[in-house]
């Protein structure tokens, strides 16, 4: 992506609306999957914070290759960040002494839950698990950790999730390697809340998008953004009736990091933009319509339309967030606009 004055500009704006940022000042944080989608913004918003504030915050950046994460944040200065190897799959002791950690990195491709369900699941606990040990065994004031809206399975309702409200998951079909991933996830951590005190709090993000969308993200907002940015039509293979809950990465960046200032130990909460919660066809038609492009269908896959039936509502009720403070500054317009103006291919 391009991370010029303009994107600069956002994030700026996204530092001034997040509650309770002085906790940070001074702190080191650890951030895993630090080049991902959600990890990259929330690593440009605490390079805001440091840059508009004089913060002081040292950054660890974590990842497996380090020449993505250093083109990722080229536009940052030599001493803006330290890099870290580190894998999800790995049994290799995490050892960092630092104030907070933040744990993004997961996998998150509908094409590897099919293809390596194994690799999915166990990533999930073993990352997580080294993540944990890390936190404990330094004192770390606090770890937040990213989970998904998939842990509350197959819908019953059209209303918007709750975080105390939860569903079927069939533990017999591989797809459900990442829903029961993440579930186990966040009982694994709320075992170590209890078992060694620790400090620890959840996020559940909808669906995200933005400008540091991968070229090889196989999720459907994903997809469409690549497509109008390869100058191609939006192509949608299935009705795309199924409800969501889209959120623009910078507005999940600032969540994650309210969350981490001011949620409360043992707690989850949802990351959604009440005014983003439409349809997967609505937000394809609102990108091609913004691209200057169309929609078209084409007949789903088998695997695509087993996908498919998994979700068809996961829109989320962000109250409990909005109640730390935080507000999203970007509905679906704004959002794909600048996605398309600072992405890509």
């Amino acid at each position: 992506m391009r991370v010029n004055e303009e994107y600069k500009k956002d994030v700026l704006e996204v530092v001034h609306v997040i509650p309770q940022i002085e906790k940070l000042m001074g702190k080191s944080i650890l951030i895993t999957g630090a080049s991902g989608l959600i990890g990259s913004s929330v690593v440009d918003i605490l390079f805001g914070i440091n840059s508009y504030f004089q913060a002081d915050i040292s950054l660890i950046l974590t990842g497996r290759c380090e020449e993505t994460v250093r083109n990722r944040f080229s536009y940052m200065n030599e001493l803006g960040y330290r890099f870290r190897y580190f894998d999800i799959l790995d049994h290799k002791e995490l050892n960092e002494n630092v104030d907070y950690i933040i744990h993004c990195a997961g996998n998150c491709s509908p094409m590897l839950y099919a293809n390596q369900p194994v690799e999915t699941l166990l990533g999930n606990i073993i990352g997580l698990r080294t993540v944990l040990e890390c936190a404990r065994k330094n004192d770390v004031e606090r770890t937040l950790y990213v989970s998904s809206s998939e842990v509350y399975g197959i819908p019953t309702s059209h209303t918007p999730y709750k975080e105390t409200d939860y569903s079927f998951v069939d533990i017999l079909n591989p797809r459900s390697c990442y829903p029961c991933g993440k579930r186990a996830a966040e009982t694994l951590c709320i075992s170590y809340v209890e078992e060694y005190k620790m400090d620890i709090v959840i996020v559940r993000p909808g669906h995200i998008y933005g400008p540091s969308i991968a070229i090889k993200d196989d999720r459907a907002p994903a997809q469409f953004v690549q497509n109008v940015l390869k100058k191609e039509k939006i192509v949608m293979k299935s009705p795309g009736t199924q409800r969501r809950s889209y959120c623009y990465a910078l507005d999940c960046g600032s969540a994650i990091i309210s969350v981490l200032c001011g949620g409360e130990n043992g707690n989850a909460y949802n990351i959604s933009n009440s005014e983003s919660i439409v349809s997967v066809r609505e937000f394809a038609e609102t990108i091609a319509k913004i691209a200057g492009t169309e929609v078209v269908f084409e007949n789903a896959a088998d695997k695509v339309k087993k996908e498919n039936g998994i979700s068809g509502n996961s829109s989320l009720d962000a109250k409990k967030l909005e109640s730390l403070g935080w507000r999203a500054l970007f509905d679906i317009n704004e959002g794909v606009k600048r996605t398309l103006e600072f992405g890509r291919i």
